[in-house]
């Protein structure tokens, strides 16, 4: 894994850029934006994605896998976290001497001197990314914006506008998020996770800290994730400089959420100054309605009356890999998420369940990260077995990380108090004919991880399919 140098002058100039690793969701969008801007582009992935193919449509040279050569005539490297040390592309640059800039230090240099709007926290932050981007535009302002997924309605992760605000979703994985000069930001909540990076609870509670005491207007908070309601007290005691608004379900929160719909299309009601609005969004999950009451928390923020804030989200119809259907199969449900940590997992299951109707809810589990499976698994195992009927456990997806001997996707199968609703199957054709032995027309089948996990839908699909087949055979 290569981390950002927070130590690192950013140059002048960058010349021509080479992305490694350009298919990511955020390194795809950046790469985009400097395209945009004039820039000459180069890429490379280790496979061909959809997000791939788009910059290829748009003119930008990406070769399939990893060589020394594809760095070409490249005056700056541009690197994802989630690449290995001994990559021949990133040691062709470190030879030649060539700077070599974190796809956030990249996005640091690119937004430099904009008034940047920065979303924050453990979940939430790509969907509250959208709903802000989906707003402004509502709203006329035509925000620039950079998120780690596409957001619906838009097509794209990443466009230049012709506003004064530039939205960013920043990213605390690795504490990139510091790198950014913020003017307003939104924090979703801090949760334990990569710890990894932080090594405990209170470096990350240090990090927000830090991230919201560098901005300069506005600093909109959770009322109802403990972290962040502690950091909001430090701040008032302090009397830090940007000022603070609240959102959630708590009775002090300055925008508050009175009511929740269980089923369908959330619908919720706000209290803010005293008067109340009602909203409905098109898509599910009482999660998104939190998310929703921070984007009108950063909007009325902002000094745009409450109830044009309220309506500008009518239209948000999701981001990619957050509760995106893929269709039906032989009459099953079929979507995907980008859940992968107990808390993102529990919400895309009680979203699912708010949707099933009668139908189960049965859910393929790609644990993501061998650090965060081990540190997980029985969270992980209780979340499941609490939200799902039925859960298939695939092998650890590792990303950044080396494998930690005896860390498997069995680690979490092993947590499960109930052996008869979880499978192992390590093998996705396996876990693939699993579901379809067990899915049945009116369930939601569900695939969670921020990994490769999607890749296995046409694979169920097929398997579902071939099932009905077989039926009408006979």
């Amino acid at each position: 894994m290569i981390k950002p140098d927070p130590t690192l002058v950013l140059p002048e100039s960058l010349g021509r850029l080479h992305f490694v690793g350009i298919g990511g969701s955020g390194m795809s969008g950046i790469a985009r934006m400097f395209h945009d801007r004039g820039f000459v582009v180069t890429g490379s992935d280790r496979s061909h994605s959809d997000a791939v193919q788009s910059l290829i449509d748009l003119g930008i040279p990406v070769a399939i896998g990893h060589d020394a050569a594809h760095v070409g005539d490249a005056d700056t490297l541009v690197v994802t976290g989630a690449l290995w040390l001994d990559n021949p592309e990133y040691q062709e640059a470190l030879r030649r001497g060539l700077p070599v800039l974190h796809r956030s230090q990249a996005l640091a240099w690119l937004v430099r001197g904009e008034r940047l709007v920065a979303v924050a926290g453990a979940h939430g932050k790509s969907t509250s990314t959208g709903m802000l981007v989906t707003a402004l535009r509502a709203l006329d302002r035509d925000p620039s914006f950079v998120n780690g997924a596409v957001i619906q309605g838009t097509g794209t992760s990443a466009a230049w506008g012709s506003g004064d605000l530039f939205v960013v979703e920043a990213d605390e994985s690795d504490g990139s998020f510091l790198l950014y000069d913020v003017a307003i930001a939104l924090i979703t909540n801090i949760d334990t996770d990569h710890l990894d990076h932080y090594g405990d609870e209170g470096a990350l509670e240090q990090a927000f800290d830090t991230f919201a005491s560098a901005v300069g207007e506005l600093v909109v908070l959770s009322a109802d994730d403990p972290a962040t309601w502690r950091l909001a007290e430090r701040r008032q005691a302090a009397s830090m400089g940007a000022r603070t608004i609240t959102f959630g379900e708590s009775a002090d929160a300055d925008v508050r959420l009175v009511e929740i719909g269980e089923t369908g299309p959330v619908r919720f009601r706000l209290a803010i100054g005293g008067d109340e609005f009602s909203a409905e969004l098109a898509i599910p999950g009482r999660h998104n309605a939190l998310n929703a009451a921070g984007v009108i928390a950063v909007l009325v923020g902002l000094g745009i009356p409450a109830a044009d804030a309220v309506r500008t989200l009518d239209g948000f119809a999701g981001t990619q890999r957050r509760f995106e259907s893929h269709g039906l199969a032989d009459g099953v449900r079929l979507y995907d998420d980008y859940a992968h940590h107990p808390t993102e997992v529990g919400a895309a299951l009680q979203t699912a369940r708010s949707v099933a109707g009668e139908g189960r809810v049965i859910a393929i589990h790609q644990p993501h990260l061998f650090s965060r499976t081990q540190a997980m698994a029985a969270e992980f195992a209780e979340v499941y077995e609490h939200g799902a009927d039925h859960t298939v456990v695939l092998d650890v997806y590792g990303a950044r990380e080396d494998p930690i001997p005896g860390v498997t996707g069995a680690l979490v199968v092993d947590r499960f108090t109930d052996s008869a609703v979880v499978d192992y199957r390590p093998d996705w054709q396996a876990a693939a004919d699993r579901i379809a032995e067990i899915a049945r027309p009116g369930d939601i089948v569900m695939t969670l991880s921020c990994g490769d996990v999607y890749r296995i839908i046409p694979q169920v699909r097929a398997a579902l399919e071939s099932r009905s087949s077989g039926d009408a055979a006979r």
